[in-house]
């Protein structure tokens, strides 16, 4: 429980400062997505920085219990997936993320998201 509530404190305020970006300013995070996309080396980057803490969580944490420390074993291994993805396939990884960011609700559904998983992990990892 210690090591869920340590990942909880880390994760959940950065989750929660992300959505919060993304929801107060949907075209400029839409406009670095753009630009992000169109460069292969960022992406291969930013490849190893999901792999290498998604490895990181689930190694420490592969807890599949059915409470709220199931959302850092997920997110731990979508990094692991996301990173494997953008390393082997970053033509695919631009193509998909073209197709996300030319739907205008696409930043405010993610935003969403975000902000309610940085909140769930922030209460309990500070509050609980």
């Amino acid at each position: 429980m210690q090591t869920s509530r340590f990942l909880a404190q880390l994760i959940g305020p950065t989750l929660l400062v992300i959505g919060l970006g993304m929801l107060a300013n949907r075209e400029g995070y839409r406009a670095m997505a753009r630009e992000f996309l169109q460069s292969r080396a960022l992406i291969y980057l930013a490849g190893l920085f999901a792999l290498v803490p998604g490895l990181a969580i689930v190694l420490v944490h592969n807890v599949w219990a059915l409470d709220w420390r199931l959302i850092i074993t997920i997110l731990g291994w979508l990094a692991v997936v996301g990173g494997v993805f953008r390393l082997l396939a970053p033509q695919h990884v631009t193509a998909l993320g073209e197709s996300m960011i030319a739907r205008s609700s696409s930043m405010l559904a993610g935003g969403i998201v975000v902000v309610v998983l940085g909140a769930i992990l922030g209460f309990h990892g500070y509050l609980a």
